[in-house]
């Protein structure tokens, strides 16, 4: 690559862990055929996808997260990709347990984004993935509370992505209330049958870690949308169980969000004494999920 194709990028960003980036992206993979918009700016990448105006989720990939990221555009360029294909890609550059390092560059001559190996020895490893104007997002949900106090909770991951695989019934419902007394979540499905699952709030509890709900609330989602927000949580997530948190905002709007490590597989640098990585490492991803009708 030349000085001058270097100079005229809007972003030259180099990463550590492919894998990393590649569960993050694939969390927020639901069907195999999917566009994705990618917003470029000077505090690092998000990438968006979106169906039917009822779901959306978005991966917060901040500039923390490279060793490397130059940012030299101007506003805040968007482009469209086929997230398929964007993870493909990316998967051709990750190699188990060893820590690849790779170069993202936008835009290359033909408005396309450029990836390379830059540590192998022996080959590099090139690709280039071809961008399009990309539709206009029809929904950029601004998450509002739903009152004054928010009405959240965190439960542990592995929980949250069995709960909702166990409530599946064909072209289903799922019911979320919360209510404060006595503190708990409930999930139920109705079906040829009704089933229902119960988180209950206490202070040593190792399902559901945090809660807040000041009145009780009850919405109605789509069974495939709300499947899609964990569905595809990397293994990573499941394994470290941190914890997924779930928040109901005005009009029954529900935010889910997941942390995903992106640190280097075979270092623990970035890791504190208490154990905790530091927030660069992380990837956020947050799914909006629209509710059905409301039940209150």
């Amino acid at each position: 690559m030349s000085e001058m194709e270097e100079e005229a990028a809007d972003v030259i960003c180099e990463l550590e862990n492919v894998q990393g980036l590649v569960d993050a992206l694939t969390a927020v993979r639901w069907k195999r055929h999917q566009d994705a918009v990618l917003e470029l700016s000077e505090h690092g990448i998000v990438l968006i996808v979106e169906e039917s105006g009822c779901l959306q989720a978005k991966v917060y990939l901040k500039k923390e997260l490279f060793i490397r990221y130059d940012y030299n555009a101007e506003g805040r360029p968007r482009f469209g990709v086929s997230l398929g294909l964007f993870v493909d890609c990316l998967n051709a550059f990750s190699v188990p347990g060893h820590s690849s390092l790779i170069q993202i560059q936008y835009p290359g001559p033909d408005m396309q984004v450029l990836l390379k190996s830059v540590d192998s020895l022996d080959a590099s490893i090139c690709a280039e993935i071809r961008t399009r104007i990309p539709d206009t997002i029809a929904w950029d949900y601004n998450f509002e509370p739903a009152g004054t106090n928010p009405l959240t909770f965190t439960v542990k991951s592995a929980a949250l992505k069995e709960a909702i695989e166990d409530l599946e019934w064909p072209g289903s419902s799922i019911q979320i209330t919360m209510e404060p007394n006595p503190p708990s979540v409930t999930l139920r499905a109705e079906g040829h049958g009704d089933l229902q699952i119960d988180f209950m709030y206490c202070a040593n509890s190792d399902l559901l870690v945090a809660f807040q709900c000041d009145h009780r609330v009850s919405f109605k989602y789509k069974y495939k949308f709300l499947r899609a927000s964990t569905s595809n949580m990397p293994s990573s997530v499941i394994k470290e169980n941190r914890g997924s948190k779930l928040s109901i905002g005005r009009g029954g709007m529900l935010k889910v969000q997941h942390l995903v490590s992106i640190s280097k597989p075979i270092s623990h640098s970035y890791v504190d004494s208490a154990g905790y990585q530091q927030p660069g490492r992380i990837a956020h991803i947050e799914f909006f999920v629209k509710p059905e009708e409301n039940e209150d």
